[in-house]
């Protein structure tokens, strides 16, 4: 059974909704741990470019990836709306937060999982194997995320790596 299937043999599912180049996308509510108004982040040197840097967040020092660099989507300047969502992603076979960079955050949806839908094979302008599936809502299609799916465990590895090596005093700012 696809993951598809499985979900449209279950009653409802909760998604968060969020905008990236006016295109709205979801991520399952259980993996998001909060939602953050868009803060200072650090650089850290010899990352990936989707990397943007560190925040810190109540004294842990969290990854801040850029999705719409990922996705080879047009990098805008942060708005008043942009939003860091933290999402907790597994590495190594342990839940590790990372932020997400959002043009904008919608609402929590709650869907039938009748209404989902495999995604399209062509059209899409990010890889469908990210996609978890295609969700009807009011007048808008909502991308369904695979947080799993969207990063290698080796481009994970390497965020993840490169906030150990940030240094503590400098991450200190990011806060403000």
């Amino acid at each position: 059974m696809t993951t598809v299937e499985a979900a449209a043999t279950a009653e409802h599912r909760q998604e968060l909704s969020f905008v990236l180049d006016d295109e709205w996308f979801g991520v399952e509510i259980s993996g998001i741990q909060e939602v953050l108004e868009y803060r200072r982040i650090t650089q850290v040197p010899r990352t990936p470019d989707f990397m943007l840097g560190v925040i810190n967040l109540r004294g842990k020092v969290i990854p801040v990836v850029d999705l719409r660099q990922h996705f080879r989507m047009q990098v805008t300047e942060p708005t008043i709306d942009t939003c860091i969502v933290i999402v907790n992603v597994e590495v190594d076979g342990e839940d590790t937060p990372l932020g997400i960079l959002t043009d904008r955050v919608q609402e929590v949806v709650e869907l039938d999982g009748a209404d989902i839908s495999p995604a399209p094979r062509i059209g899409n302008r990010i890889d469908s194997q990210f996609i978890e599936g295609m969700a009807r809502y009011d007048d808008h299609f909502i991308i369904l995320l695979r947080l799993s799916e969207i990063f290698s465990s080796d481009e994970l590895q390497s965020v993840i790596s490169g906030s150990e090596r940030q240094p503590e005093a400098q991450t200190e700012h990011a806060m403000e």
